[in-house]
């Protein structure tokens, strides 16, 4: 079976202390073999370093997510820069806008945002982007910063949107929820995208799929969502993991085994 990249889980997150050895076991099981971890405070930045020189499965990423912004200083920005002088990392994230939250300063988000893009461009990293309420406002931004690539993790906006980022050079990222029966419009959207801007994650621990509603989610249910993305668009399950991975593959720059 294709090895199957969860694009995007909080491997770091406390919810997984108790039994994380675990966790990454029944992924193996279920076949995933590379885990993307995005950080999302430089607090947490040396703790994922260190995780992911212990587990060779785990594949780092850096950066400020905008729904902790108020733990974020604007010179967070030139740590984060500083930081990748150094370390290795697949990608800059997970950043971008959460214009669903009121009280996020919305200027400052965007402040952190651009700046965080610019990182990335000039270390030539793709990135992970969070945009909740707010992909027209993070196409823009991108507009601004052409050449730079990634993926708008957990994608929930139009087909025109999805389109818009194609053009960009941005894959999309489609977890749990697109397993509930009643996320029909999701379903439709995402029935309708070419299969090469597609990539799997779980965002474990959170968005589990319509199987394990209200559970801590883990990486290893990506496989139930791979065969309902199959079932959604009519396509052979592993034909559709092979492509997912090759589009991880290529996005971060992994060296996985083809099969």
């Amino acid at each position: 079976m294709t090895p199957l990249v969860d694009s995007h889980v909080h491997l770091d997150d406390a919810r997984f202390d108790p039994d994380r050895d675990g966790v990454l076991e029944r992924a193996r099981q279920a076949g995933v073999r590379a885990l993307i971890v995005p950080a999302v405070a430089s607090s947490g930045w040396a703790a994922l370093a260190r995780m992911a020189e212990d587990i060779p499965d785990v594949f780092p990423a850096y950066g400020m997510h905008p729904m902790f912004l108020y733990e974020h200083r604007l010179s967070d920005a030139d740590l984060l820069d500083q930081w990748l002088e150094s370390r290795p990392a697949v990608a800059v994230g997970e950043i971008g806008l959460d214009y669903f939250i009121e009280d996020l300063d919305r200027d400052t988000q965007m402040t952190l945002f651009d700046r965080q893009l610019s990182i990335a461009r000039n270390h030539r990293l793709p990135v992970i982007i969070h945009a909740r309420r707010a992909v027209d406002a993070v196409i823009a931004t991108l507009k601004r910063h052409p050449g730079i690539q990634g993926v708008v993790h957990s994608f929930s906006g139009s087909h025109e949107q999805a389109e818009q980022l194609l053009r960009l050079g941005f894959f999309v990222g489609i977890g749990g929820p697109v397993t509930y029966p009643r996320a029909r419009r999701l379903r439709s959207v995402i029935a309708g995208l070419p299969i090469e801007q597609l990539l799997l994650e779980s965002d474990a621990p959170d968005q589990p799929g319509v199987e394990h509603r209200g559970q801590r989610n883990e990486p290893a249910w990506i496989a139930e969502t791979l065969a309902v993305l199959a079932d959604i668009r009519g396509e052979d399950a592993e034909q559709l993991a092979a492509a997912t991975t090759t589009n991880a593959r290529r996005l971060f720059n992994l060296d996985l085994p083809q099969a």
